[in-house]
């Protein structure tokens, strides 16, 4: 991708969803794999961080939403801890988007919307898959999908109750440009008082 350097506290939207939109829609349409992919930070009580890729599932002016086993490591983190961290880096572009902020999660009515979206197969494993669960053997795992795949043959998948999505509400967000000799830009929105405020950071 060739980017225009024309990347200042001037010309970036004061808005960072619409900054957000502008650089996300651009790798959308870019044949970049699965722009989609972020990765995802979250902390327990004691401080222990963790970090998975996951993918962005849906964002408006409200935050950026993912789905997940909430009885999972990250779900149940996120529900002992709301503080989260997304990172996305578009290595093609030399880019990337940070956003910080706190979690809560989606409606059950928005979470089985989307559930009756996704394939079939899919679906199921919602349910086969014990999320970060020891498993003895992959056998296990396959007998369990079996077991659903059996009781949904004739009639739609149920959302498990175990199942759903949490929305990130940002706090803060910076976005990263690429520059040469490593004099990199990175533009960041701080919330204060219901405003974003916009600084530049040294690289």
């Amino acid at each position: 991708m060739t980017l225009s350097n024309d990347f200042t506290e001037k010309t970036i939207d004061p808005d960072p969803f619409v900054q957000f939109k502008s650089w996300y829609s651009e790798h959308l349409t870019t044949g970049i794999a699965i722009p989609e992919a972020v990765t995802l930070a979250t902390s327990a009580k004691d401080g222990k961080v963790s970090a998975r890729t996951v993918l962005l599932k849906g964002y408006n002016e409200n935050g950026f939403v993912i789905y997940t086993n909430y009885n999972s490591r990250k779900g149940s983190q996120l529900l002992s801890n709301p503080f989260a961290a997304l990172l996305f880096y578009w290595p093609e572009s030399g880019r990337q988007i940070r956003i910080e902020g706190i979690t809560e999660k989606v409606g059950y009515k928005d979470s089985e919307s989307y559930f009756k979206t996704r394939p079939k197969e899919s679906q199921l494993s919602a349910w086969a898959s014990e999320q970060s669960k020891v498993i003895q053997s992959r056998q296990y795992l396959e007998n369990r999908y079996d077991l659903y795949k059996n009781r949904y043959s004739e009639k739609p998948v149920d959302k498990p109750q175990h199942w759903g999505g949490f929305l990130l509400i940002p706090e803060w967000f910076e976005f990263w440009q690429e520059r040469k000799f490593r004099l990199h830009d990175r533009l960041v929105y701080t919330k204060r008082e219901n405003l974003w405020v916009i600084e530049r950071l040294a690289p």
